[in-house]
């Protein structure tokens, strides 16, 4: 894994990854709303690890953070 790649096993870590994300690009919850079209509220929940966020949603806003996700094969 590259220095910008993280291993995400639970919500927690990918909300972890998101905020994360989120702030180095100095955007605040409402404005990636404003961007994705969803409610701040979702934004937050998914940044808190809630696991019933929608993938569709969780695409779109990993899309618009300038994020991939990659699945791999372990071993």
């Amino acid at each position: 894994m590259s220095a910008t790649a993280a291993r995400i096993r639970s919500p927690e870590q990918l909300g972890r990854a998101i905020r994360a994300r989120r702030r180095a690009l100095q955007l605040t919850q409402q404005a990636v709303a404003d961007l994705t079209g969803v409610n701040r509220v979702v934004v937050g929940q998914l940044e808190h690890g809630k696991s019933t966020v929608q993938l569709r949603i969780v695409l779109l806003i990993v899309q618009v953070l300038g994020m991939d996700f990659e699945l791999r094969v372990r071993g």
